[in-house]
C-alpha cells in the first residue's frame, strides 16, 4: 500500500464531518497521506458518487485507497464492502450502487464484506448514523497503512452480487446516435453523455461540421439546434453552444464561457436523453 487516502462524500464542509473521518485515519497511522475527491455530493445522490469515482479513480496511482460515503441507508442491514478494482485500487464503501460505473467501465478483480465487529471504531457501537466516521474512515486507514492485508477485511463477495444503479444505453440508428446525459461539468453547467467517441464517430462528423442536437426529458422535447463539433471551447464564439469530446472520451454539450444547463433547464439522469445526428 502506498499510504494514500482519498475521501469522497455528501457532507459538504460546513460542519465537522470531513474532519471527524480525517482525525480517524491519521489516528490510525499519523503518516497516511490524506486527499478529498470532493465532499460536494448532492446530497444522497449514489449515481453522482458513483460517477465521481469512475472520474477520478484510475488516474490516481496503484494501491491508492478511496473512502466514498453517500450512504442513506446508514445504519439499515445495507452490506459495508471493500472492492479492488482491475487496476489495484481499492474501494471502501456501502454497498448501495456507488461501484456502478466502476464495476460497468472500470472492472471490480474483488470485493470482499467488511466485518463490523473486527473493523470498527472503539465504544461506537450505539451510533448508527456515522459509519463514514466509525467504519469507513477507520477501514480505510487500515488498508491504506498495511495494518491490515485486503484478505483481512471480511469475507469474500462475488463481485456480480454487487448493487448496480441501471446505466442509460446507447443506440446508434443511421446518421444517429442516441444516450443518456448522465451527469453536469457542475461549476460550467456542460452537459456529460453516456456516449463514448468511438460510438459518435461512426457517424462520419468531423471537427468544424454542424451537428443536430436534440434534447429530450421523456418525450417532451427541452432543446433542438444545429451547433458545431468543435475541439475546444474556443473553436465557437462566446456564448455559441459546441459538441465536444469531454476528459472521459464521451460527448458533451456546452455553452463557451456560459453555462448550458441553466440556459436551457437541462436535468440529468436515464430520462434526459440526447441525440446528435449528421447534417
Amino acid at each position: 500500500m502506498n499510504k494514500q487516502i482519498v475521501f469522497q462524500s455528501d457532507f459538504g464542509l460546513a460542519d465537522g464531518a470531513v474532519s471527524a473521518m480525517h482525525g480517524v485515519a491519521l489516528n490510525t497511522d499519523p503518516d497516511l497521506k490524506i486527499f478529498n475527491l470532493t465532499h460536494e455530493i448532492e446530497p444522497y445522490n449514489i449515481w453522482e458518487a458513483s460517477y465521481r469515482l469512475f472520474q477520478t479513480v484510475e488516474y490516481w496511482v496503484e494501491g491508492t485507497v478511496f473512502v466514498s460515503v453517500v450512504d442513506p441507508g446508514v445504519g439499515t442491514s445495507r452490506r459495508s464492502v471493500v472492492a479492488r478494482t482491475n487496476g489495484g485500487h481499492y474501494i471502501v464503501t456501502p454497498d448501495n450502487g456507488s461501484l456502478t460505473h466502476i464495476k460497468r467501465y472500470v472492472g471490480i478483480g474483488a470485493v470482499r464484506e467488511i466485518s463490523e465487529s473486527r473493523h470498527r471504531r472503539k465504544n461506537s457501537q450505539y451510533s448508527n448514523t456515522f459509519h463514514g466516521r466509525d467504519v469507513y474512515a477507520l477501514v480505510g486507514a487500515k488498508l491504506a497503512s498495511g495494518k491490515i492485508t485486503f484478505e483481512e477485511v471480511g469475507d469474500e463477495l462475488e463481485p456480480g452480487s454487487i448493487v448496480e444503479l441501471p446505466l442509460g444505453e446507447v443506440t446508434v440508428g443511421p446518421g444517429s446516435v442516441t444516450g443518456c446525459i448522465d451527469i453536469l461539468d457542475v461549476r460550467f453547467g456542460s452537459l456529460w453523455t453516456n456516449i463514448e467517441r468511438t460510438r459518435f464517430e461512426t457517424l462520419g462528423i468531423h471537427y468544424g461540421d454542424m451537428v443536430q442536437i436534440t434534447i429530450f426529458n421523456g418525450r417532451a422535447l427541452v432543446y433542438s439546434n444545429r451547433i458545431h463539433y468543435a475541439r475546444s471551447f474556443a473553436d465557437v464564439y462566446v456564448g455559441e453552444p459546441l459538441l465536444y469530446v469531454n476528459s472521459l472520451n464521451r460527448m458533451a454539450v456546452a455553452i463557451n464561457q456560459g453555462n448550458f444547463a441553466r440556459a436551457y433547464n437541462i436535468g440529468t439522469g436515464l430520462n434526459w436523453t440526447l441525440q446528435c445526428e449528421k447534417v
